[in-house]
């Protein structure tokens, strides 16, 4: 015998309708490839993770160089030979013709 049986009859309705609404919105995901999980860490991590976890399922190529980074990250591998250079050649300063060149001095004299 329920105290408050309107109360509850309300509850389960929309309590349907809210399960519904989630089962639709990962079903979406799981379309997109977005798989859900759980994870353990520490609580201050909290919004680094959820940052991340964002950030991954992003497309694009900043997606990717950072997949690439935690992947080297977790795995210890070194950095890959050039990416330096590669780094430099991605930069927005490319093509852009500064002249980096300095005029040759000879200094100062002293006496010692």
């Amino acid at each position: 015998m329920a105290i408050y049986p309107d109360r509850e009859r309300r509850h389960a309705v929309g309590n349907t309708a809210q399960k519904r609404a989630i089962e639709n919105y990962r079903s979406r995901l799981a379309e997109r490839g977005i798989a859900r999980f759980e994870i353990q860490a520490f609580d201050a991590d909290r919004d680094l993770l959820r940052t991340l976890a964002r950030k991954l399922t992003e497309s694009g190529p900043d997606a990717r160089q950072l997949r690439r980074t935690i992947q080297q990250a977790v795995a210890g591998e070194p950095p890959k030979a050039g990416s330096i250079l590669a780094a430099l050649r991605r930069s927005p300063l490319v093509g852009s013709n500064l002249d980096l060149s300095r005029p040759r001095e000879e200094g100062r004299k002293i006496d010692l």
